[in-house]
C-alpha cells in the first residue's frame, strides 16, 4: 500500500499581477512566461506544479534563478498566496484553513531556514533558538533545555550566551537549524540554506543535515540552486525551468535517464563516479544466485568512485551486491564503467560507430 505523502500540490499556479485571474486564463490557454509579460504584463511564477513530498524524505527543489524554487516554498506556509491550485497537508486543504489555523500551522508544524540566517541580533545564541517555542508560550525551563539539546546537537555547546554578530556564518546557521529543530515541528523548510556559505563550511552543513536526518527521519523541502547539493540531499529532487516542472525523481534516476536537453546541459558536468550509487548499475538478482567468482561484496548504497578505486581500475571484475548484508544483484565493472558516461555523449558515439 503507498504511502499518502506528507505534502501534496496540485494544479499549483502563481502570477503575479494587477488581474492574476484573468492572465491565469491565458496561461491555460499556452501562452508561456515571455509572451504573458510582453503582451500582457504579468509575470509567471509556477505553472501547474505537481508534486508529492512524502513523509520523511527531504524533497529538493532546484533551478537556476528566475525559476520559481523560493515562490514554491513560500506557497506551503502560504507567505505567499497561490493565483489557482491545491497545497494538502496530511490530506487538509491549507488554503481553508482559518486565520488561527494558518497560525498554528507556521507555529507547530513547519519551520524554517533561512538563507541569510534571519537571527535576531538583540538576543542570545540561546534565546534564537528557542524563539518558536516562546513565541507558543512554553514555560522557560522548558525552553531553555530544548533549546541547549539541539544546540548540542549542531555543535554549539559552549555559545549559549553569545550573540549573533561574534558567529562566524557557519556557525550562524547552525543556530538557524537548532531552532529549528527546537520548534520540533514535522516539516523543515529549507530556502537556499547554505548558499551564504564557503563551500568548506557549506560541505559540513550539508553533511550535518543528513546525520540528523538519519537519526530525526523529518520532512524536509530544500532549496538549492546547485545540483551537487541536489543530488547529495535529495531523497526526491524536482527540477524547475521557468516556473514548471522540467523533470522529478529519484535523483539517482534523473542522472541517468534525463528527459530534457534542459537537463542533460545540468548533468553534464557532473563527477558521475562521486554521484552515482551501485544500486543505481547493479544487475537485480532477482531470485538468482550471487556470482561464484565474484571479486567480493560491496553494498548497494557505495558511490561509483568507491568502487573504481577499490578494483584499481580492472574492468573484469565482477561484485555481489549487498543490503543489509544480504545479496540483491552482481556489479560488472564494464557495467559501471559505461554508466560513467553521459547519455548524450554515448548516443552520440553509438551514431558515429
Amino acid at each position: 500500500m503507498t504511502q499518502d505523502p506528507k505534502v501534496r500540490l496540485r494544479g499549483l499556479y502563481k502570477i503575479f499581477g494587477n488581474d492574476p485571474a484573468e492572465a491565469l486564463k491565458f496561461v491555460k490557454q499556452g501562452v508561456g512566461k515571455e509572451q504573458l509579460l510582453v503582451d500582457h504584463q504579468h509575470v509567471l511564477g509556477l505553472q501547474d506544479i505537481n508534486v508529492d513530498m512524502q513523509e520523511g524524505e527531504i524533497t529538493v527543489v532546484m533551478g537556476l534563478s528566475g525559476s520559481g524554487k523560493s515562490t514554491l516554498i513560500r506557497h506551503l506556509n502560504r507567505l505567499i498566496e497561490p493565483t489557482d491550485g491545491e497545497i494538502l497537508l496530511d490530506g487538509e486543504d491549507v488554503m481553508k484553513l482559518s486565520e488561527d489555523g494558518l497560525r498554528q500551522l507556521r507555529q507547530k508544524k513547519m519551520s524554517m531556514v533561512f538563507q541569510k540566517f534571519a537571527l535576531l541580533p538583540h538576543r542570545t545564541v540561546l534565546q534564537n533558538a528557542a524563539m518558536a517555542m516562546k513565541v507558543r508560550g512554553e514555560p522557560e525551563a522548558d525552553q531553555t533545555r530544548e533549546a541547549k539539546k539541539w544546540l548540542d546537537r549542531v555543535g554549539l555547546t559552549g555559545y549559549e550566551n553569545h550573540y549573533p554578530v561574534q558567529l562566524s556564518g557557519g556557525m550562524q546557521q547552525r543556530v538557524g537549524i537548532a531552532r529549528a529543530l527546537t520548534a520540533n515541528t514535522d516539516i523543515m523548510l529549507m530556502d537556499e540554506a547554505f548558499s551564504a556559505l564557503d563551500p568548506l563550511i557549506r560541505t559540513d552543513m550539508q553533511d550535518l543535515l543528513l546525520e540528523l536526518q538519519t537519526e530525526l527521519h523529518k520532512t524536509i523541502i530544500f532549496i538549492t540552486h546547485d545540483l551537487d547539493e541536489a543530488l547529495k540531499l535529495a531523497d526526491h529532487l524536482v527540477i524547475l525551468k521557468d516556473g514548471r516542472v522540467v523533470q522529478q525523481g529519484e535523483p539517482q534516476e534523473i542522472l541517468l535517464e534525463p528527459n530534457d536537453p534542459y537537463i542533460e546541459d545540468f548533468v553534464s558536468d557532473i563527477n558521475r563516479a562521486r554521484v552515482l550509487k551501485v544500486r543505481s548499475v547493479m544487475e537485480p538478482l532477482n531470485g538468482g544466485k550471487a556470482p561464484k567468482d565474484a571479486a567480493g561484496e560491496v553494498d548497494q548504497n557505495e558511490s561509483l568512485e568507491k568502487i573504481i578505486a577499490r578494483s584499481g581500475g580492472d574492468t573484469t571484475h565482477t561484485y555481489t551486491v549487498t543490503k543489509d548484508g544480504e545479496p540483491v544483484g552482481t556489479l560488472e565493472m564494464k557495467s559501471l564503467v559505461r554508466a560513467l558516461v553521459p547519455r548524450v555523449a554515448s548516443e552520440a558515439g553509438a551514431r558515429k560507430s
